[in-house]
């Protein structure tokens, strides 16, 4: 069952490399997205914001969709979800060694499920709990500035601890001003790389849906801002664009409830992931026969929309990349990954507020997947 998983070739281009590639662009060394040298590098990573739904709003942003339809096409991360894909886009390296494996996943050592980007706590430190140095920390190490450039709340997050670690983080309200702050890194005409992160797509998509008026105002400001930045770029200076996943809409009547299964959730303790890929966690001690027919009984269930795999499925797959061992408790027992246009909700969680979000992601679907690298500035010109 797991052979029919939808995994890239390990020979696609990857969200891990765009990093490392931009700080060796820097350094005018070789780097695996062929770019060439340049002063400087400001990467903008939008949230959200698939090469999918790009095709699909074509008209409404043209810098964006100009430049990707002659340029390059990523895949992201395993699940497809913003604290595995920044995780892996901050370290080079995939979920199964960084160890955010999923929005939330299983503290086995306090017997619980933690919000892998609010519910930091002393109990799960940033620092350790993501665990490999981040490309941040190796370019302070080469004497290469590096700055993160977000809104205000995220500037001393758990989340920024755990995955920006490294870099000088400079807060910036809006698109707009998050722009005017890389204007002024770049015009000290240091050797940096600059990483500007843009939340507002995936914000508008959870609440109003990708394809509402709310989303589509966002796109065309972006687009504008992108547009009028590259035009200001010193000479010299690259401009890359990227997304950590895409977005699909699930509207209520196509959500799948699964308390109503009662018989294939005894021996689970705990229910972690996200509406588009659950993450069941058993109980310690479940005898093998008993979880053998858990992953059955779910595969029965629910393979004619989802792809439905046990841990060991999944990471012999390579979902995770390699896995490390401190890592593997971390992943679900049972992964629940939606391939129709569906989400997956607990009503017996005390908080329902996330079945209000139109906007949905963190499966395999390519419109999930797949992540727009558009060049520009030094990058763009052939």
């Amino acid at each position: 069952m797991s052979a029919m998983l939808p995994v890239p070739a390990d020979t696609a281009p990857r969200l891990a490399g765009v990093l490392g590639s931009s700080m060796s662009a820097v350094q005018g060394l070789p780097n695996d997205l062929g770019l060439p040298r340049a002063t400087a590098v400001v990467v903008v990573l939008v949230d959200g914001l698939g090469a999918s739904n790009i095709q699909a709003r074509a008209g409404h942003a043209r810098f964006l969709a100009s430049r990707m339809a002659k340029r390059d096409v990523l895949r992201t991360v395993f699940p497809s979800t913003t604290a595995a894909a920044i995780a892996t886009f901050a370290t080079g390296r995939p979920p199964g060694e960084h160890g955010l494996v999923g929005y939330r996943v299983l503290d086995a050592a306090h017997d619980r499920v933690v919000n892998q980007l609010s519910g930091w706590d002393a109990g799960m430190p940033p620092e350790t709990w993501q665990r490999l140095p981040t490309l941040f920390e190796t370019m302070r190490e080469a004497g290469i500035p590096s700055y993160a450039i977000g809104a205000a709340r995220y500037s001393d997050s758990g989340f920024t601890r755990a995955v920006l670690r490294g870099a000088e983080y400079r807060p910036g309200a809006t698109v707009a001003d998050r722009f005017a702050e890389a204007d002024r890194i770049l015009a000290t005409g240091e050797r940096a790389v600059v990483y500007l992160y843009v939340p507002e797509l995936d914000q508008a998509a959870h609440a109003h849906g990708w394809e509402s008026d709310k989303w589509l105002g966002q796109l065309e400001m972006l687009d504008a801002e992108l547009a009028a930045f590259e035009r200001r770029m010193p000479r010299g200076a690259g401009l890359l664009v990227t997304a950590d996943h895409g977005v699909v809409d699930v509207p209520a009547h196509r959500h799948v409830f699964i308390d109503d299964r009662p018989e294939l959730l005894v021996g689970v303790r705990h229910v972690g992931g996200e509406p588009r890929c659950v993450a069941l966690y058993f109980e310690p001690g479940l005898e093998a026969s008993a979880r053998t027919a858990l992953v059955e009984g779910w595969r029965a269930a629910e393979g004619h929309r989802s792809w439905v795999v046990s841990r060991d499925e999944a990471i012999d797959a390579g979902l995770y990349g390699e896995v490390a061992g401190d890592v593997r408790d971390r992943i679900g027992d049972v992964i629940i990954a939606a391939r129709a246009g569906i989400a997956y909700y607990d009503r017996r969680e005390p908080n329902r507020q996330a079945e209000a979000m139109i906007g949905q992601h963190g499966s395999l679907s390519d419109e999930e997947t797949r992540v727009p690298l558009i060049r520009g500035g030094a990058f763009g010109r052939d």
